[in-house]
């Protein structure tokens, strides 16, 4: 981890993520981390994998690069994805046992919206659950991370991947209503006792121009006291960015992606969702020594050890 304490309005005990499996201690009061993107799902908007052994081999090279947490998706999110089995997407997240032999101490998500599939992914070594919904779709996912301890990633999603872009908020009350949103949701898992980071959404029922409005006012998501995780890493708004009229595809959107994590950092963000481990990293010390004024310093997850 890197770390990087700044003064954020919050209650301190709220920043420190305990995961149960890999016994390490998220401290993002004072540090940030990197999520490692895993994607088991071969129609992933970029990079996703069929082939257990290649998705091991990308593990082991996030893990030498410096990743805080992987984070392991079954079934694709991007927009307008069909749902996959229940079963489809258990058989493709089973994978995370065999990350937990290999690495017992890297912290490990689960990216998914159905209970069923959380349980098992909890049984099977992970530690977090990474649900775009927020409990939204399944009522029953605030009970499966207080049954196995495991902290809750809750995002703002206007409806299923299938059809949230044809659902997007007015531009008047976007900010309000993913607030209000993330605020709901939160308190749902804290009420069972679960620990809580929050996610804005970034191209989950956003038009290409509100992702900048999000991320330019990620500082008001940071003032609900909760830290915040920022998924930005090479979607598509930064195509139109670099060129409105002719977007580039995933493939040439890493430029785009280092400076919005950048941006997001200065705005309070303390978890980066990306492909992109190394560069990602080497950028944030970069923002982070100027910011502080100070060369940056890492830090195992080993010496946050509960």
């Amino acid at each position: 981890m890197i770390y990087f304490p700044i003064q954020l309005p919050v209650e301190p005990e709220k920043f420190r993520i305990p995961t149960p499996n890999s016994k390490a201690l998220l401290n993002l009061d004072h540090y940030i981390a990197i999520m490692g993107v895993l994607n088991m799902s071969p129609d992933s908007f970029y990079v996703g994998f069929a082939d257990e052994y290649q998705a091991l081999k990308t593990v082991e090279k996030f893990v030498s690069e410096g990743v805080d947490i992987i984070d392991v998706g079954g079934q694709s999110t991007r927009p307008g994805a069909d749902e996959i089995p229940e079963e489809e997407e258990i058989e493709r997240i089973k994978i995370i046992a065999k990350i937990r032999k290999r690495f017992p101490n890297l912290p490990i998500s689960v990216d998914t919206y159905r209970s069923r599939v959380a349980e098992i992914a909890l049984e099977l070594g992970a530690d977090i659950v990474n649900d775009i919904s927020g409990g939204r779709f399944d009522e029953n996912m605030p009970d499966i991370c207080a049954k196995f301890n495991s902290p809750a990633i809750v995002m703002h999603i206007t409806a299923k991947p299938k059809y949230m872009q044809e659902l997007t908020i007015s531009d008047e009350v976007l900010l309000e209503e993913i607030k209000r949103y993330l605020k709901n949701s939160a308190e749902k898992f804290e009420r069972k006792g679960v620990k809580v980071v929050i996610d804005p959404g970034i191209g989950f029922g956003k038009k290409p121009h509100q992702n900048l409005m999000i991320i330019n006012r990620l500082h008001e998501v940071v003032a609900l006291g909760y830290p915040v995780l920022i998924g930005i890493s090479r979607k598509s708004f930064i195509g139109f960015c670099v060129n409105k009229d002719s977007p580039p595809p995933p493939q040439e959107r890493l430029e785009g992606t280092i400076s919005a994590c950048v941006i997001s950092l200065s705005k309070g963000c303390r978890i980066f969702r990306v492909h992109d481990v190394s560069q990602i990293r080497k950028a944030l010390k970069t923002a982070v020594s100027i910011l502080a004024e100070k060369f940056a310093e890492d830090f195992p997850l080993l010496s946050q050890r509960v």
